[in-house]
């Protein structure tokens, strides 16, 4: 019985046992959503606005839900014309308003405290249309914060976006996007 009692203790105090759901909320006005798209002719440059952002997890287990919104039409480049045909002709942004991320899964290990490098996989929403691809972040940690960093490529011609090159002004078909995330970390 002794025995029994010490391996149920031992069970108990495992990591695993001891860990629980937490929510991450994202802070959209400390987030960023930064593109790059090279040309030809220039690095375009830009930015877009996060609207929200919850994930959902368990240390113990591999699994994430939630969900991350940008605003389609907040695409700024800093040239208007080049904003505007973007926003309306390539994203669609008045049929499609958001883009978003949903995780489903990652690898790697999330500590306590302190900082780790996650690949995480789930689903890109762009145009309506989802597409899985396992993006790599590299994460902080504290007990009440995240700050996480992701560096990725979005083929976005091969998964629908009209190629935005005219006459001798030609784009790269994939854009690069740095993604810049701070939250509030609930149990």
């Amino acid at each position: 019985m002794k025995s029994f009692a010490a391996l149920a203790l031992a069970i108990l105090l495992t990591p695993a046992a001891q860990a629980q759901h937490q929510t991450l909320t994202l802070i959209p006005d400390a987030s960023q959503v930064h593109i790059t798209l090279n040309t030809n002719h220039e690095l375009v440059n830009g930015t877009f606005h996060l609207q929200s952002g919850t994930i959902n997890f368990d240390p113990a287990i591999p699994k994430l839900s939630g969900s991350i919104t940008v605003l389609a039409a907040t695409g700024n480049t800093g040239s208007p014309a080049r904003d505007k045909r973007m926003n309306n002709e390539i994203l669609k942004a008045s049929q499609f308003t958001n883009i978003t991320f949903e995780p489903k899964s990652y690898t790697g290990t999330i500590p306590p405290t302190g900082d780790t490098t996650l690949q995480v996989t789930g689903i890109f929403t762009l145009l309506g249309t989802p597409h899985e691809i396992t993006i790599p972040m590299q994460v902080h940690l504290d007990p009440t914060n995240v700050f996480a960093k992701a560096h990725f490529t979005i083929p976005y011609v091969q998964w629908g976006l009209k190629d935005p090159s005219l006459l001798i002004w030609k784009a790269e078909k994939n854009v690069t996007i740095d993604l810049t995330l701070s939250g509030h970390l609930t149990k």
